[in-house]
């Protein structure tokens, strides 16, 4: 694609705040145009419509300007991240458009200039976390070296041998535990690293919309890590009907 700054519109539903933006070009020589995040109790699913419509009357741009939609593809909330996905590839097939994905984690760790050791860490509830290390690229931008994993924060803290900076509300979430563990080679983000943004997701998108790399609208699919509390029950309800359709050996 003969394009040198392509404009994005990102949404990231991936926590509560539903964050918009439109952006054009890359990290390196791009800008925002315009963002909006929104934090109140109303669900994504009705904010975030509305939000895509009110920014893009602000700034004056219209369907035909924008070159790709771009989503945050998680991990994070499960709901959140499903209406996430869906709206970007209605908009994204209705504009005929290109659809772009950034992981949760590495967004936020995007955030982070520096040559420590970054991970990302995103609350998964049920006392688990989801995280990934980040060790500065020739650009100075973090690049993911590990796998995206749900850790207990004990499991986390012990698989960290040197010092690290930690972003995310995970970071925030089990701060104290991680000071304990860590004690001199644990460092926290400032305040505004901790929750991924939909301008910084937006820049990145540019760059994978400039290198070709690009998601299939039909199979798409949020990165959960692991199974939903619905998709648990299920495989429970599974596993016990199977106990009690086998047959008992005579």
């Amino acid at each position: 694609m003969e394009l040198e700054s392509p404009v994005i519109l990102a949404i990231d539903t991936a926590t509560a705040a539903t964050g918009i933006a439109i952006t054009r070009g890359t990290r390196n020589t791009g800008k925002v145009v315009a963002s909006l995040s929104l934090s109140s109790n109303v669900t994504h699913s009705r904010r975030l419509l509305t939000g895509i419509d009110w920014l893009m009357q602000q700034v004056e741009i219209c369907w035909a300007d924008i070159h790709g939609i771009g989503t945050s593809v998680g991990p994070g909330s499960f709901t959140g991240l499903r209406i996430g996905m869906a709206t970007a590839k209605g908009l994204a097939t209705g504009a005929g458009l290109q659809l772009l994905g950034i992981s949760t984690l590495d967004v936020l760790a995007s955030a982070c200039i520096t040559e420590r050791l970054v991970c990302s860490v995103v609350d998964a509830r049920k006392k688990e976390v989801y995280a990934a290390f980040y060790k500065a690229d020739h650009n100075g931008y973090p690049t993911r070296v590990s796998e995206i994993v749900a850790y207990s924060p004990t499991a986390l803290a012990a698989a960290i041998k040197e010092p690290v900076l930690m972003v995310g509300d995970g970071a925030v979430a089990y701060r104290e535990l991680f000071e304990q563990e860590l004690a001199e080679n644990f460092f926290i983000g400032s305040s505004e690293q901790h929750e991924p943004s939909a301008a910084t997701l937006g820049l990145m998108c540019g760059e994978r919309l400039l290198a070709g790399n690009v998601l299939s609208i039909d199979s798409a699919v949020p990165l959960y890590v692991r199974s939903s509390d619905a998709e648990l029950n299920l495989q429970k309800k599974q596993r016990a009907l199977a106990l009690i359709e086998k047959p008992v050996a005579q």
